[in-house]
């Protein structure tokens, strides 16, 4: 079973923007989506017609949702210690593959990376809690990779200088926890030299997105791309992420 993933923030809650957003989605022939910022489910409702998706999951006020053309076994939220949002469990029925859903706290500083450190412990601890066996966890993490650099002049001013107040250049140390802990950055084993910037749509210029596999099953990603679709822009300030893995 090969399952093809898209990882969507879509910015707001997508109000207004759904044409466009189907576009995007569309364009993948996903058969799960994972949502960030989906805190509408009226949004993802019309998402899910408008991309024929045969199942759906959005809670009010929750970032993360999903769209699928495939049938899921099970769906829960789930609320770590010290994380600021829900993250999301998909279970496929074939495979028994789980796909966890993320969106860590927002803004580049080092109290935020802190902060970010803080709420993946919780997530990873929560998730390895469960004995999920083969899975993958994916989503907007919104920190840099090491090695990878923010350029601070891009940042909003207010940003900029809170940023500056926290120390200037922030330590990245987010995913140096996931690698850490035993799995490789799927964007970085098929694309090793390609940057593969993700935010924002209009001046793309850092790697927020991310989709992570347990290494002992890294051979299982076939594919992993950052999809520059022409309405892409229009539609959310993320570009999506799209994966493709075989789930036998």
């Amino acid at each position: 079973m090969r399952v093809r993933l898209l990882s969507y923030n879509i910015r707001f809650g997508g109000i207004g923007r759904e044409e466009l957003l189907s576009r995007v989605i569309n364009s993948c022939e996903p058969d799960v989506v994972i949502l960030q910022e989906a805190i509408h489910p009226d949004v993802v409702k019309r998402l899910a017609i408008a991309c024929k998706m045969k199942e759906w999951g959005s809670r009010r006020g929750h970032s993360l949702g999903f769209l699928s053309r495939i049938e899921i076994r099970s769906h829960e939220w789930h609320h770590a210690r010290f994380a600021k949002r829900a993250y999301l469990e998909l279970q496929l029925p074939q495979s028994g593959m789980r796909i966890f859903g993320v969106h860590l706290a927002a803004i580049h500083s080092n109290i935020t990376e802190h902060r970010r450190v803080y709420e993946l412990k919780s997530l990873l601890q929560d998730i390895l809690a469960q004995h999920p066996g083969f899975h993958v966890i994916v989503g907007d993490f919104n920190t840099l990779a090491p090695g990878e650099r923010l350029d601070l002049a891009k940042l909003p001013l207010r940003l900029r200088a809170l940023a500056w107040l926290c120390g200037g250049s922030v330590r990245w140390r987010t995913i140096q926890l996931m690698l850490d802990g035993g799995y490789t950055d799927g964007f970085k084993q098929i694309h090793p030299r390609d940057p593969g910037l993700t935010f924002p749509t209009t001046d793309p210029h850092v790697r927020l997105d991310y989709l992570f596999i347990p290494t002992s099953h890294a051979a299982a990603l076939e594919r992993c791309e950052v999809v520059r679709h022409p309405a892409a822009a229009q539609a959310s300030d993320h570009f999506p992420l799209l994966c493709e893995i075989s789930a036998a």
